[in-house]
């Protein structure tokens, strides 16, 4: 429930709460809004709270991350406790940029155990319904997540319009890891390569993403893949020994060491997944394709060109926001991505790289 109409001065002293606690991509967009709020109201302490492993987005800002690891306050209890300890801090006001049934939870004892002031995220379920829904779509762009989590401050009574460049302090020492794969030579083309995401439908085909990474290799680009653990390890090792000046980094990098080699990237080719979110905040250029969702959706990547999207226009897109429903087609195949070319990827990689030399 939202309270008040009261506008907040700049440096009146404050202790805020902000609560957003997956996923990674989600966690990342918040960076510009809060960023850009800090810098704006000095005078307030504001407080992250969200998994433990996502502390890297806020280590350059004057934010108190309170990281936390979700097993550890399982069920009705475990939140419980968990308010308890965050009740110390005294906190003036609550913003939930999540608004799941875990911070729902935390909302309903701040406002009624500490009578805490309380301020939710809007995330237009329904506008994003109609635009995903089978039939009858409503095409149009929506608000992006990073707009509205400015949105609650602003109901909360902050004016605030995020003004964000880079997360770039992160990368300032780079460790001797990330500069042991780095070319010698400052003006090489180094490519990251994130072709996963969290469900099939935001995938493009390993068989056709096998086509553009042997284009790049062939080419004498740098290419660094990104990945996670298990499978996407092992595919990404396989492309490792099979392309020349091809580099895995899944388990090899922390997240933090991650984040200083995207900030050294030319460019980023990722999926409408959480490391096209990662790249927007190391300020580094991003090629992204996208299937079953759709930009519309207000998920783009922090200051990303809408001309470095790859999509079909298919009347059947988008189908879902998260990209984890069934495929409306029979086939339950994806045209959406199965029928994007290598070549349009390539083609527009190409574009983007040429585009950047010249502005060198």
């Amino acid at each position: 429930m939202l309270f008040g109409k009261k506008k907040y001065r700049q440096n009146e002293v404050l202790k805020i709460l902000v609560i957003r606690l997956s996923a990674m991509g989600d966690v990342a967009m918040t960076a510009p809004v809060l960023y850009s709020f800090i810098r704006e109201y000095p005078g307030v302490k504001l407080s992250v709270l969200s998994q433990k492993s996502f502390g890297a987005f806020f280590s350059s800002a004057k934010i108190h991350f309170i990281g936390i690891e979700l097993r550890h306050y399982e069920g009705l209890r475990g939140l419980y406790a968990l308010f308890k300890i965050l009740k110390k801090e005294r906190f003036d006001l609550v913003i939930d940029l999540h608004d799941v049934l875990r911070s729902n939870i935390l909302r309903f004892f701040f406002r009624y155990i500490s009578g805490t002031k309380v301020f939710v995220m809007n995330k237009g379920r329904k506008d994003k319904r109609a635009l995903t829904r089978k039939k009858n779509k409503v095409m149009k762009p929506l608000k992006t997540t990073i707009e509205r989590y400015a949105d609650v401050f602003k109901t909360a009574g902050f004016e605030l319009e995020p003004d964000f460049k880079t997360i770039c302090e992160v990368s300032t020492d780079i460790s001797d890891r990330v500069s042991a794969i780095l070319p010698d030579e400052n003006n090489q083309v180094c490519i990251g390569i994130a072709p996963f995401a969290a469900h099939q439908g935001k995938i493009y085909p390993l068989e056709k993403m096998v086509e553009v990474l042997d284009y790049l290799s062939f080419k004498g680009f740098n290419i660094f893949l990104f990945g996670g653990r298990g499978n996407e390890k092992l595919q990404l090792q396989e492309w490792e020994s099979k392309f020349p000046h091809c580099v895995s980094v899944a388990g090899r990098l922390s997240f933090k060491e991650e984040l200083q080699l995207i900030s050294k990237l030319t460019l980023m080719l990722s999926m409408d997944s959480a490391n096209m979110h990662l790249a927007s905040l190391m300020g580094t250029t991003v090629v992204s394709v996208w299937g079953a969702t759709h930009p519309y959706t207000g998920f783009t990547g922090w200051g990303q060109s809408p001309e470095n999207i790859v999509q079909l226009d298919k009347a059947c897109r988008p189908c879902s926001v998260y990209g984890n429903k069934k495929c409306y087609l029979t086939d339950s195949q994806y045209a959406c991505m199965r029928e994007i070319s290598p070549s349009m990827i390539i083609e527009k990689i190409m574009s983007v790289i040429g585009k950047i030399r010249a502005d060198r």
